[in-house]
């Protein structure tokens, strides 16, 4: 797990790797999610996002943001676990834990070459303005249609009879 865990990085370390990236001439890719019980939807995702540059970091939602965005049962897997899990993936390169609502912040402090978001968040791309400001460019990411952590977990809910 050595080189998993040096994949998860503070705000800093991933602000210190993207100019170490801009030095070389290298497109960084950002995308970011809650990433909560993975799927294959996320790792094929997660697949073309990388395709989009030469490194790929993650911005992943802390557990207290995911709480105020999808409610107090979720997440399911603590951002230790995520992150863990997000970082063994061949496909990415850097993961990164931020504990706002949308990752603004976090943008204005690494601005990526391309932010990445799902096609089904077309109509509202988090962090546009930013990225495009700075000289950036957004890519759509086709995604698997019935592929979601919410179903995943009404599909478990109801295979062991939990149904409400």
């Amino acid at each position: 797990m050595r080189g998993a865990q040096s994949k998860i990085l503070t705000r800093v370390q991933l602000v210190e790797e993207r100019a170490r990236l801009r030095t070389e001439g290298k497109t960084l890719v950002f995308t970011n999610g809650v990433f909560d019980v993975f799927h294959a939807g996320h790792a094929y995702y997660l697949e073309i996002a990388r395709g989009f540059g030469d490194a790929l970091a993650v911005g992943l939602n802390s557990d207290a943001s995911v709480r105020r965005y999808k409610g107090d049962k979720r997440p399911i897997n603590t951002e230790n676990d995520r992150s863990l899990v997000l970082a063994s993936l061949e496909s990415v390169d850097y993961v990164v834990v931020f504990g706002e609502d949308k990752p603004d912040d976090l943008l204005r402090a690494v601005l990526p070459d391309v932010l990445v978001k799902g096609r089904d968040w077309a109509h509202y791309v988090a962090g546009r303005e930013i990225v495009e400001g700075a000289g950036g460019r957004i890519e759509l990411a086709d995604v698997k249609e019935g592929l979601s952590s919410t179903s995943m977990i009404e599909r478990i809910r109801i295979a062991y009879g939990q149904d409400e």
